[in-house]
């Protein structure tokens, strides 16, 4: 009987393993450390298959014009093709993506440089009416009449002449069309004056300006519009070393100013 004890407690224990064993359970095995690594491989593939089907794209699309020789079957000859019977030409009929917005096509059109207009329209035909006496330069802002001081006034002095009184008489007309601000300037020379009624040269020019607004004003354009202003010699528009250069020089211009006011 005691020979048979270890072969009964054997079983017993065996009984007891069999027993646990069935509510034993191996824990899994850890995959968290390959789950991030199938991840990357895929993200690693579409991005791969994204930039060959961007490739494509561009190969298809890059370097086509009307113009290449394997647009078309055949060829006339050099830089000539000639579509295959039957298919469209991309020369003739068929519409591009441009022929929705031909603007983009047309040639750009140049602005065309035409001389500057009076601006003031009524002015117009008493400007061409001027005569030779008087020169007109149209500028952006501005007309101005030039007037040589031969015309209007003596050599030395400050009182219109018959002459100047009938040339400036021109201009009235022109000036009463606009309602625009005048300013009339006195130039001279670079020789010196030195008189009892002229000290220099600013005085003979202010005293020129001042006389040609008081015409101006008894004609009957309005005070307020009109500005006397003498510039000397400050403002030559020929060289004062030529007798020439000097009478250019000398001269009344009346300012018509027709913007910025």
């Amino acid at each position: 009987m005691a020979a048979e004890e270890p072969a009964g407690g054997q079983a017993s224990s065996a009984v007891h393993r069999g027993r646990f064993a069935q509510w034993h359970v191996e824990p899994p095995e850890d995959q968290e450390g390959e789950s991030w690594l199938l991840v990357y491989l895929d993200v690693m593939t579409l991005l791969l298959v994204m930039f060959v089907v961007m490739l494509a794209f561009i190969d298809d699309h890059a370097g086509v014009t009307p113009q290449d020789p394997g647009i078309f079957a055949g060829q006339t000859g050099v830089g000539e093709a000639v579509p295959p019977t039957g298919a469209p030409s991309v020369l003739e009929g068929e519409r591009g993506p441009l022929d929705a917005h031909p603007d983009i096509l047309d040639p750009i059109e140049e602005p065309e440089h035409r001389p500057e207009e009076s601006a003031d329209p009524a002015m117009q035909a008493e400007l061409d009416a001027l005569g030779d006496d008087i020169d007109v330069l149209v500028e952006a802002g501005s007309i101005s009449f030039r007037i040589s001081d031969e015309i209007l006034f003596p050599s030395g002095e400050a009182e219109l002449t018959d002459e100047g009184l009938d040339v400036l008489g021109q201009l009235v007309p022109v000036l009463q069309a606009s309602p625009h601000r005048i300013t009339v300037e006195g130039h001279t020379d670079n020789v010196p004056i030195a008189t009892e009624r002229f000290p220099s040269n600013w005085e003979l020019s202010t005293g020129r300006a001042t006389r040609v607004v008081r015409f101006l004003q008894a004609q009957g354009i309005d005070a307020p519009r009109l500005q006397a202003t003498g510039l000397a010699e400050t403002r030559p528009i020929a060289d004062n070393a030529t007798p020439e250069g000097r009478a250019q020089n000398r001269r009344v211009e009346l300012v018509l100013q027709t913007a910025g006011e």
